[in-house]
């Protein structure tokens, strides 16, 4: 047997946890939440999932007011970089004045399904997650 650490190998009465069983597969990643984390890397690419995920083709506008405090530049980024990615698909309808939108690929779409355990987890936890935040920032402003 080579010794590629990608290949894991468990008797069928052992049942992988749902940490190990996200091993590396691919040379260049840990394991399969590393490739994960890179792709969706940045502070807004999963709220865009997200919110492409809500319905349809989007608009950029709808997107902008849906994905608050980021800036233009910051999102047109992370759409370039997630219609890189193959995630999302960019429709150019080539008019004046120009219109755009936005749609998940099947990908994208398998990205954003994965993402909602998160979602769940933050709605869950709300109140321990905004108390725990405010007392960091109690800690910062006194110098911590």
């Amino acid at each position: 047997m080579s010794s590629d650490r990608s290949v894991s190998i468990r008797p069928s009465s052992q049942a992988a946890s749902p940490v190990q069983a996200c091993t590396p597969v691919l040379p260049g990643f840990t394991c399969g939440l590393d490739a994960t984390l890179r792709v969706i890397a940045g502070k807004w690419k999963p709220l865009v999932l997200y919110f492409l995920a809500q319905g349809g083709p989007t608009r950029y506008g709808e997107l902008r007011r849906a994905v608050r405090d980021v800036s233009d530049k910051m999102l047109i980024q992370q759409l370039k970089e997630l219609e890189a990615d193959g995630l999302v698909k960019r429709n150019d309808y080539k008019e004046v004045p120009p219109r755009v939108d936005y749609a998940l690929t099947a990908l994208g779409r398998s990205l954003a399904e994965a993402l909602v355990p998160l979602c769940l987890w933050g709605t869950e936890h709300m109140a321990e997650v905004s108390r725990v935040f405010a007392e960091r920032a109690t800690w910062n402003r006194r110098g911590r």
